[in-house]
Protein backbone atom coordinates (compact mmCIF):
# COMPACT_ATOMS: atom_id res chain seq x y z
CA UNK A 1 0.00 0.00 0.00
CA UNK A 2 1.86 3.24 -1.27
CA UNK A 3 1.09 7.00 -1.36
CA UNK A 4 1.92 8.92 -4.33
CA UNK A 5 5.23 9.60 -2.93
CA UNK A 6 6.17 5.82 -2.80
CA UNK A 7 5.61 5.65 0.70
CA UNK A 8 3.13 2.82 2.38
CA UNK A 9 0.48 4.37 3.89
CA UNK A 10 0.92 3.04 7.73
CA UNK A 11 4.32 3.74 7.41
CA UNK A 12 3.95 7.55 6.22
CA UNK A 13 1.54 7.68 8.79
CA UNK A 14 4.01 6.25 11.86
CA UNK A 15 6.96 7.91 10.76
CA UNK A 16 6.50 10.90 8.58
CA UNK A 17 3.31 12.47 9.84
CA UNK A 18 4.42 12.00 13.61
CA UNK A 19 8.16 12.90 13.28
CA UNK A 20 6.77 16.26 11.19
CA UNK A 21 5.37 17.64 14.57
CA UNK A 22 8.12 16.88 16.86
CA UNK A 23 10.31 19.10 14.58
CA UNK A 24 7.59 21.63 14.40
CA UNK A 25 7.18 21.51 18.55
CA UNK A 26 11.48 21.04 18.46
CA UNK A 27 11.82 24.72 19.24
CA UNK A 28 9.21 24.75 22.12
CA UNK A 29 10.92 22.25 24.35
CA UNK A 30 12.68 23.93 27.72
CA UNK A 31 15.95 23.01 29.40
CA UNK A 32 19.43 22.81 28.21
CA UNK A 33 20.75 25.31 30.72
CA UNK A 34 22.79 22.71 32.93
CA UNK A 35 24.23 21.96 29.67
CA UNK A 36 25.38 24.99 28.52
CA UNK A 37 28.68 25.58 30.31
CA UNK A 38 30.08 22.79 28.33
CA UNK A 39 29.26 24.24 25.23
CA UNK A 40 28.08 27.55 24.85
CA UNK A 41 25.11 29.22 25.91
CA UNK A 42 21.26 27.78 26.18
CA UNK A 43 20.29 28.63 23.36
CA UNK A 44 23.32 27.55 21.31
CA UNK A 45 23.06 23.86 23.18
CA UNK A 46 18.90 23.82 22.07
CA UNK A 47 20.28 24.77 18.66
CA UNK A 48 22.68 21.99 18.03
CA UNK A 49 20.42 19.79 19.56
CA UNK A 50 17.30 20.88 16.99
CA UNK A 51 19.48 20.84 13.94
CA UNK A 52 20.45 17.23 14.83
CA UNK A 53 17.03 16.03 15.98
CA UNK A 54 15.63 17.46 12.22
CA UNK A 55 18.50 15.57 10.31
CA UNK A 56 17.38 12.52 12.32
CA UNK A 57 13.74 13.39 11.29
CA UNK A 58 14.78 13.14 7.82
CA UNK A 59 16.41 9.93 7.68
CA UNK A 60 13.46 8.56 9.65
CA UNK A 61 11.33 9.86 7.02
CA UNK A 62 13.17 7.98 4.59
CA UNK A 63 13.98 4.92 6.22
CA UNK A 64 17.24 5.03 6.90
CA UNK A 65 16.65 4.40 10.53
CA UNK A 66 20.52 3.71 11.96
CA UNK A 67 21.60 6.90 10.62
CA UNK A 68 18.35 8.51 12.02
CA UNK A 69 19.25 7.10 15.81
CA UNK A 70 22.33 7.80 15.48
CA UNK A 71 21.26 11.31 15.02
CA UNK A 72 19.04 11.59 17.57
CA UNK A 73 21.59 10.07 19.96
CA UNK A 74 23.79 13.33 18.69
CA UNK A 75 21.31 15.31 19.55
CA UNK A 76 20.67 13.94 23.35
CA UNK A 77 24.63 14.13 23.97
CA UNK A 78 23.94 17.89 23.18
CA UNK A 79 20.98 18.47 25.23
CA UNK A 80 19.71 15.05 27.77
CA UNK A 81 16.87 17.23 28.76
CA UNK A 82 15.52 17.53 25.34
CA UNK A 83 12.16 15.93 25.46
CA UNK A 84 11.32 15.40 21.80
CA UNK A 85 15.03 13.98 21.13
CA UNK A 86 13.98 11.01 23.54
CA UNK A 87 10.42 10.91 21.36
CA UNK A 88 11.73 10.71 17.76
CA UNK A 89 14.59 7.87 19.63
CA UNK A 90 11.70 6.15 20.63
CA UNK A 91 9.69 6.41 17.08
CA UNK A 92 12.97 4.85 15.60
CA UNK A 93 12.85 2.24 17.72
CA UNK A 94 9.61 1.32 17.58
CA UNK A 95 10.19 1.42 13.77
CA UNK A 96 13.24 -1.29 14.48
CA UNK A 97 10.32 -3.31 16.09
CA UNK A 98 12.30 -2.59 19.56
CA UNK A 99 9.35 -2.13 21.52
CA UNK A 100 10.84 -2.00 25.07
CA UNK A 101 13.29 0.71 24.03
CA UNK A 102 10.52 2.70 22.51
CA UNK A 103 8.90 2.66 25.19
CA UNK A 104 11.94 3.59 27.56
CA UNK A 105 12.34 6.59 25.13
CA UNK A 106 8.39 7.45 25.11
CA UNK A 107 8.30 7.44 28.82
CA UNK A 108 11.31 9.49 29.06
CA UNK A 109 10.13 12.20 26.84
CA UNK A 110 6.80 12.59 28.85
CA UNK A 111 9.16 12.69 32.30
CA UNK A 112 10.48 16.07 30.52
CA UNK A 113 8.00 17.57 29.22
CA UNK A 114 4.63 17.55 30.75
CA UNK A 115 1.71 17.57 28.89
CA UNK A 116 3.82 15.56 25.94
CA UNK A 117 0.92 14.98 23.17
CA UNK A 118 3.21 13.64 20.81
CA UNK A 119 5.05 11.41 22.95
CA UNK A 120 1.51 10.01 24.45
CA UNK A 121 0.31 9.76 21.03
CA UNK A 122 3.75 7.62 19.91
CA UNK A 123 3.45 5.06 23.27
CA UNK A 124 -0.41 4.68 22.72
CA UNK A 125 0.41 3.92 19.42
CA UNK A 126 3.17 1.28 20.74
CA UNK A 127 0.41 -0.26 23.04
CA UNK A 128 -2.10 -0.70 20.39
CA UNK A 129 0.55 -2.61 18.07
CA UNK A 130 1.50 -5.00 21.25
CA UNK A 131 -2.48 -5.39 21.52
CA UNK A 132 -2.62 -3.45 25.38
CA UNK A 133 -5.65 -2.26 23.75
CA UNK A 134 -7.55 -0.25 27.05
CA UNK A 135 -4.33 0.95 28.00
CA UNK A 136 -3.73 2.59 24.32
CA UNK A 137 -7.02 4.10 24.16
CA UNK A 138 -6.72 5.51 27.68
CA UNK A 139 -3.48 7.12 26.97
CA UNK A 140 -4.87 8.02 23.31
CA UNK A 141 -7.34 10.27 25.49
CA UNK A 142 -5.25 11.94 27.63
CA UNK A 143 -2.69 12.96 23.93
CA UNK A 144 -6.15 14.34 22.45
CA UNK A 145 -7.01 16.45 25.86
CA UNK A 146 -3.15 17.74 25.92
CA UNK A 147 -2.14 21.08 24.78
CA UNK A 148 -0.35 21.08 21.06
CA UNK A 149 -2.05 17.64 20.40
CA UNK A 150 -2.28 17.04 16.60
CA UNK A 151 -5.93 16.23 17.23
CA UNK A 152 -7.16 14.79 13.26
CA UNK A 153 -3.90 12.56 13.24
CA UNK A 154 -4.20 11.06 17.04
CA UNK A 155 -8.17 10.49 16.54
CA UNK A 156 -6.75 8.54 13.45
CA UNK A 157 -4.61 6.72 15.38
CA UNK A 158 -6.98 6.17 18.09
CA UNK A 159 -9.78 4.67 15.48
CA UNK A 160 -7.45 2.37 13.86
CA UNK A 161 -6.92 0.77 17.58
CA UNK A 162 -10.43 1.02 18.43
CA UNK A 163 -10.75 -1.23 15.00
CA UNK A 164 -8.18 -3.73 16.03
CA UNK A 165 -9.56 -4.00 19.29
CA UNK A 166 -12.96 -5.29 17.60
CA UNK A 167 -14.65 -2.00 18.05
CA UNK A 168 -16.21 -1.23 15.04
CA UNK A 169 -18.83 1.59 15.89
CA UNK A 170 -16.64 3.22 18.53
CA UNK A 171 -13.86 3.34 15.77
CA UNK A 172 -16.09 5.04 12.81
CA UNK A 173 -17.25 7.51 15.63
CA UNK A 174 -13.88 8.59 16.24
CA UNK A 175 -12.88 8.42 12.60
CA UNK A 176 -15.67 10.69 11.84
CA UNK A 177 -14.35 12.76 14.42
CA UNK A 178 -11.36 12.71 12.46
CA UNK A 179 -12.52 13.22 8.78
CA UNK A 180 -14.33 16.83 10.13
CA UNK A 181 -11.23 17.86 11.13
CA UNK A 182 -8.93 17.25 7.95
CA UNK A 183 -10.97 15.21 5.39
CA UNK A 184 -8.00 15.27 2.87
CA UNK A 185 -6.36 12.72 4.86
CA UNK A 186 -5.93 9.22 2.93
CA UNK A 187 -5.79 6.93 6.11
CA UNK A 188 -8.94 8.66 7.57
CA UNK A 189 -10.75 8.35 4.24
CA UNK A 190 -9.97 4.68 3.46
CA UNK A 191 -10.34 3.23 7.10
CA UNK A 192 -13.82 5.14 7.27
CA UNK A 193 -15.00 3.36 3.81
CA UNK A 194 -13.64 0.38 4.80
CA UNK A 195 -15.08 0.34 8.05
CA UNK A 196 -18.75 1.56 6.43
CA UNK A 197 -17.87 -1.49 4.00
CA UNK A 198 -17.38 -4.50 6.18
CA UNK A 199 -20.70 -3.29 8.47
CA UNK A 200 -23.06 -3.84 5.33
CA UNK A 201 -23.15 -0.21 4.16
CA UNK A 202 -21.43 -0.03 0.36
CA UNK A 203 -23.60 3.05 -0.49
CA UNK A 204 -22.00 5.37 2.25
CA UNK A 205 -18.35 3.76 1.59
CA UNK A 206 -18.96 4.69 -1.93
CA UNK A 207 -18.90 8.40 -1.00
CA UNK A 208 -15.16 8.12 0.96
CA UNK A 209 -13.54 5.78 -0.92
CA UNK A 210 -14.09 7.54 -4.58
CA UNK A 211 -13.28 10.70 -3.14
CA UNK A 212 -9.99 9.16 -2.32
CA UNK A 213 -9.56 7.30 -5.53
CA UNK A 214 -10.57 10.53 -7.64
CA UNK A 215 -7.56 12.16 -5.88
CA UNK A 216 -3.66 11.95 -6.66
CA UNK A 217 -3.20 9.68 -3.65
CA UNK A 218 -5.14 7.10 -4.47
CA UNK A 219 -2.96 3.89 -4.67
CA UNK A 220 -3.51 -0.11 -5.20
CA UNK A 221 -5.10 -0.35 -1.35
CA UNK A 222 -7.65 2.13 -1.98
CA UNK A 223 -8.50 1.17 -5.75
CA UNK A 224 -9.11 -2.22 -4.52
CA UNK A 225 -11.59 -0.93 -1.50
CA UNK A 226 -12.87 0.76 -4.16
CA UNK A 227 -13.79 -2.02 -6.91
CA UNK A 228 -14.97 -4.24 -4.20
CA UNK A 229 -17.30 -1.45 -3.29
CA UNK A 230 -18.58 -0.78 -6.28
CA UNK A 231 -19.10 -4.61 -7.29
CA UNK A 232 -21.40 -4.63 -4.69
CA UNK A 233 -23.47 -1.81 -5.45
CA UNK A 234 -23.45 -3.68 -8.92
CA UNK A 235 -21.65 -0.85 -11.09
CA UNK A 236 -19.82 -2.80 -14.00
CA UNK A 237 -18.74 0.44 -15.62
CA UNK A 238 -16.94 1.40 -12.33
CA UNK A 239 -15.88 -1.45 -11.62
CA UNK A 240 -14.07 -1.96 -15.04
CA UNK A 241 -12.49 1.82 -14.91
CA UNK A 242 -10.86 1.05 -11.56
CA UNK A 243 -9.57 -2.45 -12.32
CA UNK A 244 -8.17 -0.25 -15.46
CA UNK A 245 -6.19 1.71 -13.07
CA UNK A 246 -5.54 -0.52 -11.02
CA UNK A 247 -3.48 -3.05 -13.98
CA UNK A 248 -2.27 0.88 -15.43
CA UNK A 249 -0.71 2.40 -11.74
CA UNK A 250 -0.11 -1.13 -9.84
CA UNK A 251 0.58 -4.01 -12.33
CA UNK A 252 2.78 -6.07 -10.09
CA UNK A 253 0.35 -5.70 -6.36
CA UNK A 254 -1.49 -8.30 -4.68
CA UNK A 255 -4.30 -6.35 -5.50
CA UNK A 256 -4.62 -6.53 -9.04
CA UNK A 257 -3.92 -10.31 -8.31
CA UNK A 258 -6.68 -10.86 -6.43
CA UNK A 259 -8.93 -9.07 -8.45
CA UNK A 260 -7.88 -11.31 -11.31
CA UNK A 261 -8.44 -14.35 -9.34
CA UNK A 262 -11.62 -12.93 -8.14
CA UNK A 263 -10.73 -13.46 -4.66
CA UNK A 264 -13.58 -10.46 -4.09
CA UNK A 265 -14.50 -11.69 -0.73
CA UNK A 266 -11.18 -12.18 1.09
Amino acid sequence: MTTATGLPWRRFFLLLAVAGLLVLGGCTTTGGDKYASAGGSAADVRHRAQTHLELAAGYLEHGQLQVAQSEAQIALQSDPSYADAYDLSGMVYMAMNDHEQARAQFQRAMTLKKDNASAMHNLAWLLCQDRNYAESDALFARALDAPNANRPQTLLARGVCQARAGNPAQAEATLMRAYELDAANPLTGYNLALLMFQRGDAERARFYIRRLNNSELANAESLWLGIRVERQLGDRVAVEQLAEQLRRRFPDSVELSAYEQGRFDE
